[in-house]
């Protein structure tokens, strides 16, 4: 089973390697996703991030309502 995990994008960097590049917040941890399957991602917005990669946008209260289940367990 695979799971994706929503995170709220901080900032995005142009990285002429890997191609853009987020430093996204997920339940307090700061990590970095590559965002170049989204089309134009925001600063501010949640993404779900599987493997690296953020794969989906999601609005900010379904983001949220899973945050907080997850933080329930």
């Amino acid at each position: 089973m695979c799971l994706a995990i929503p995170g709220k994008i901080l900032s995005i960097e142009e990285d002429a390697v890997n191609g853009a590049t987020a430093r996204v917040e997920v339940l307090g941890t700061v990590k970095r996703a590559n965002v170049t399957l989204l089309e134009s991602p925001r600063v501010g917005e949640y993404v779900l991030i599987h493997a690296g990669f953020a794969i989906e946008r999601v609005d900010t209260e379904s983001a949220e309502e899973t945050l907080a289940m997850i933080e329930e367990l």
